[in-house]
């Protein structure tokens, strides 16, 4: 059975979450800037660059940390029984109810508060004023 959040609920849980995107946020920055420097390091190795190869081990080993952590973020975040629907800024979907039928109260990373709802198919595009 899903749970379905009042307003109030999903307000109060917002410092929490707010703490937990951005620390997904910031590891996801992580992991792009050792992904660049992985692809440098491949690039770099095919050109005779052989003596990359343990620099490319540890840059691996740093991804598969960095990977780690991202998906106990993510789990985290998922306890609170939110949606997570972009990490980039940080949009996130709480399952309401609205005379009667789903919809999801919607809020993005950087709100005071939450001001929207939209239906389950509509997505941001369909926020509405609550």
């Amino acid at each position: 059975m899903s749970h379905y959040f009042t307003r109030e609920e999903a307000e109060a849980l917002l410092p929490a979450i707010s703490v937990v995107l951005r620390s997904i946020q910031e590891t996801r920055v992580s992991i792009r800037a050792v992904e660049d420097e992985l692809e440098a390091a491949r690039m770099g190795s095919m050109s005779n660059g052989h003596h990359l190869h343990e620099g490319a081990l540890k840059l691996q080993q740093e991804l598969a940390t960095l990977l780690r952590a991202l998906r106990t973020q993510l789990s985290k975040l998922q306890e609170f029984g939110c949606e997570l629907k972009d990490a980039d800024t940080g949009l996130i979907d709480f399952l309401s109810l609205r005379d009667g039928q789903e919809v999801y109260l919607c809020w993005r990373l950087g709100e005071d508060r939450i001001r929207f709802w939209h239906y389950l198919d509509t997505g941001f595009a369909g926020r509405q004023p609550l």
